[in-house]
């Protein structure tokens, strides 16, 4: 059996460098390969391989297209079929970053419905496409939308953020004019 110490390049493969411009009888010598005077025979000369010689070049001479929105929100996406991997029937964004299916609690989850749902699941995310939500109230499971400043409530649900806005206008209670405020206020007809 052959050992590290027995092993040894193949033949050929380790040559050494030529020296140049040590002679002309070397067959290197003179101009040492580099050709005549010019940018390219000096130390350092040469230019990058995208260089056109100062003409416009391709990248700026064609036209610019779209934009990104720095507003943008950016959902990490995750699928039903990834479920399998989560024993229990909770699913949440601290299980899913345990279990390796998202990267960072930073940014919001989206649950998409590629693959089948096995089983009841209780999960909790910000947004839900419209299939993964079917298919998962179709297998008896629950979906929670996530609110915080991480997405907006109008976003998760897919309604128009002002109706939601007036959900929660008529939910407040009125304040019951009793006690010290209902005194104050006599006081002041007085």
């Amino acid at each position: 059996m052959p050992e590290l110490h027995d092993l040894s390049p193949s033949p050929g493969s380790k040559r050494k460098k030529k020296r140049v411009g040590r002679g002309q009888g070397s067959g290197k010598g003179k101009r040492a390969g580099r050709g005549q005077d010019g940018q390219g025979s000096r130390s350092g000369g040469g230019v990058p391989a995208w260089f056109e010689g100062g003409q416009m070049p391709l990248q700026r001479r064609i036209p610019k297209r779209g934009f990104k929105n720095f507003n943008r929100v950016e959902y990490q996406p995750v699928n039903l079929r990834d479920l399998d991997r989560i024993e229990g029937g909770i699913v949440t964004p601290e299980i899913l970053k345990a279990h390796g299916l998202i990267r960072s609690l930073k940014k919001p989850v989206k649950v998409l419905g590629a693959g089948d749902v096995d089983g009841a699941y209780e999960i909790s995310a910000h947004g839900f496409s419209a299939t993964a939500r079917s298919k998962i109230e179709a297998a008896g499971g629950t979906v929670t939308i996530l609110g915080g400043s991480v997405a907006t409530e109008a976003d998760a649900t897919g309604e128009p953020a002002a109706e939601a806005a007036v959900d929660v206008v008529e939910s407040e209670e009125t304040p019951d004019p009793s006690g010290d405020e209902a005194s104050a206020a006599e006081d002041e007809k007085a």
